[in-house]
C-alpha cells in the first residue's frame, strides 16, 4: 500500500476510534510521529486519554496539531500567553511556528509555565489555539543552545519536508519476508576511539555512533561494501556527545547520506559544541580538517530528537528505545528491537554502573535482550578505581595542602562530564577561593544547567528548587 493509501486508512481508522467527536481535516507521517490536524483541539487538550488511546490502538507515537484557520494572530497570542502565565514563570522569548501551528515559550521555570497536571497550558491552548511546547531558558546563558533553536526555526520549512520524507520510509511496507540480523563493527573493536557499528536487516541498515580517533586521526572503516553506498543507510544514532563517537558525523552528509540523526537534546547540543572545538584544534594544531563547519549545521537540521524510554519506530522492521547511559549529559543506552518480535540488541555506548555525581546509574531494566554490545575501555580485571567519596576526599586534601603553602590549583579536566563532576565537588567543599573557568568548561556547563531533567534525582531536585550548585558564587568565568 502507499503511503497516501496508509494515511487515508488511519484517517479513516481514527475516526472510528474517536466516534466523529473529533473533526479530523488531515493526518500525516513527520519522522517517526503521526501528526493529526483538527479544528477540535480543545477536545484533546480537555481530555488527555484521546491521544493515549489513539497511540495504543495505532501503535504509533500520535502529534496532535491545530487547524490553520483556528489560530489567534500572533500579536494577540503573545499579549494573551502573558496575560495567562504567572510572571514567576520567567518568560524569556516566545517564537510561532506557522508550520507546525506551535508556539514555543522559553521560560526559566517551564513547571510554573505549565501548572498543576499542565491546567495553565492547557488554558493557553484554549484561549489561543496554538499548540504550547515549552522549553527551558538556560540559567547560565549558552550561545551554543541560542544558536541551535536559533537555527532550527530558520530551517522550519526544510525540516517540515524532511520529516516527511522520513516519516514515509518508516511507515513504508515491508518489502522483503525474510527476517535476519548482522551486526557490523567498523571501528571501536580491540581499540579505543572511532566507535561506529553497523545494524543491518533485509530492509534496513543503521549506523551506531560515527566517532574519530582522535591521537592517530583515524576513522571508521565506512568503505566497506556493507556500508556503501553511504546514501543507503537508512538512520544514525548517536550514543553520546564525545568525539570518539560523534566526530565523524558530519563527514556522512558529504559522502551522500541525507537520513536523520537519532539523538537526546543534549547529546545534540554538547555535539555541536565539540565539533566545533574538534574544527578550530585541527586548524590551530595544523592537522588536516576532515569537514566545513556547514557540514555541523546540515548535521544539526536533520537531528530528531528522543527523549528517554520513548518508544520510536525509525524503520519499518526496527523500533529504538533511548535509556540512560550515565557517562555524560544526554547519554544513552541504544535498545533496538528488531522485527516482529524477532531480536533485540542494545548497545550501551560508554556507560557508568554506579550512581556519580551528575547522573543516576546507566539503565538495565530490559525484559528481554537477546544480545548486549557493552563498552569496555577501563573494564580490564585489573582496572581498580577509587571510589568518587575517596577520590573527593583525596582531592581536597590536595587542594587545602596547596592553598596552605600559598600556591594555586590547576585542574586540568575534560570539558564535557569531568568539569561538571569536579565542579560539583569543589561546591561541596565550602571553598573560600574562587574557582576560574575556562570559556568552553563554562559553556559547556551551561548547557547543562539547560537540561536539569537529565542528571541524578537530588541534583535534578535541588535545581528545581531554586538551590543550583552550577549557579555558586565560587565559580568565576575566565582564566586567573
Amino acid at each position: 500500500m502507499s503511503a497516501e493509501g496508509k494515511l487515508s486508512e488511519l484517517k479513516k481508522r481514527i475516526k472510528e476510534i474517536l466516534q466523529d467527536d473529533v473533526s479530523i481535516s488531515g493526518v500525516e507521517f513527520e519522522g517517526p510521529e503521526l501528526v493529526i490536524y483538527t479544528e477540535d483541539t480543545l477536545k484533546f487538550v480537555d481530555d488527555g486519554a484521546m491521544v493515549r488511546t489513539l497511540a495504543k490502538e495505532l501503535k504509533k507515537r500520535i502529534s496532535v496539531r491545530p487547524s490553520s484557520n483556528i489560530l489567534m494572530e500572533p500579536e494577540k497570542a503573545s499579549k494573551a500567553i502573558y496575560d495567562i502565565i504567572p510572571e514567576e514563570g520567567g518568560i524569556k522569548d516566545i517564537y510561532f511556528d506557522m508550520d507546525k501551528a506551535e508556539v514555543i515559550i522559553e521560560a526559566e521555570k517551564p513547571g510554573l509555565v505549565i501548572g498543576t497536571h499542565g491546567a495553565t497550558l492547557r488554558e493557553v491552548a484554549k484561549v489561543i489555539g496554538w499548540r504550547p511546547n515549552v522549553i527551558r531558558a538556560p540559567p547560565i546563558q549558552s550561545s551554543v543552545i541560542k544558536n541551535i533553536r536559533r537555527y532550527l526555526r530558520e530551517e522550519s520549512d526544510f525540516r517540515k519536508t524532511f520529516l516527511k520524507k522520513v516519516g514515509r520510509r518508516i511507515y513504508s511496507e515491508k518489502l522483503i519476508e525474510d527476517e535476519w540480523l548482522r551486526i557490523t563493527a567498523l571501528g571501536g573493536c580491540r581499540e579505543v576511539g572511532r566507535n561506529a557499528f553497523l545494524l543491518s536487516t533485509p530492509e534496513t541498515r543503521i549506523l551506531i555512533d560515527c566517532g574519530v580517533s582522535v591521537g592517530s586521526e583515524g576513522m571508521p572503516y565506512l568503505y566497506v561494501p556493507e556500508v556503501t553506498p553511504i546514501s543507503n543507510i537508512d538512520a544514525v544514532v548517536i550514543t553520546h556527545a564525545h568525539l570518539d563517537h560523534s566526530g565523524l558525523v558530519p563527514l556522512l552528509y558529504l559522502y551522500g547520506y541525507d537520513g536523520p540523526i537519532y539523538i537526546t537534546q543534549p547529546t545534540r547540543d554538547l555535539m555541536a559544541l565539540l565539533l566545533l572545538d574538534y574544527l578550530e584544534v585541527s586548524a590551530r594544531e595544523g592537522k588536516k580538517i576532515p569537514y566545513k563547519s556547514a557540514l555541523i549545521r546540515d548535521a544539526i537540521r536533520h537531528t530528531i530528537p528522543l527523549k528517554y524510554g520513548d518508544v520510536t519506530d525509525i524503520a519499518p522492521d526496527v523500533k529504538l528505545t533511548l535509556y540512560n547511559a550515565g557517562h555524560i549529559l544526554g547519554s544513552s543506552v541504544a535498545y533496538f528491537h528488531v522485527g516482529n518480535g524477532l531480536y533485540n540488541v542494545a548497545f550501551t555506548g560508554d556507560m557508568k554502573y554506579e550512581r556519580t555525581f551528575l547522573f543516576d546509574p546507566a539503565f538495565n531494566g530490559f525484559t528481554r535482550l537477546e544480545a548486549l554490545v557493552m563498552e569496555s575501555t577501563y573494564g580490564g580485571m585489573h582496572d581498580f578505581q577509587p571510589s568518587r567519596r575517596e577520590a573527593e576526599k583525596n582531592l581536597k586534601g590536595e587542594i587545602e595542602r596547596t592553598l596552605k603553602q600559598g600556591g594555586k590549583v590547576i585542574i586540568p579536566a575534560f570539558a564535557v562530564g569531568r568539569s561538571q563532576e569536579v565542579m560539583i565537588a569543589l561546591e561541596g567543599m565550602q571553598l573560600e577561593v574562587p574557582v576560574y573557568l575556562d570559556g568552553m568548561i563554562w559553556e559547556a556547563t551551561a548547557i547543562h544547567s539547560a537540561y536539569p531533567e537529565y542528571l541524578n534525582k537530588n541534583l535534578k531536585n535541588s535545581i528545581y528548587q531554586g538551590e543550583n550548585p552550577f549557579l555558586s558564587d565560587i565559580f568565576v568565568r575566565g582564566i586567573l
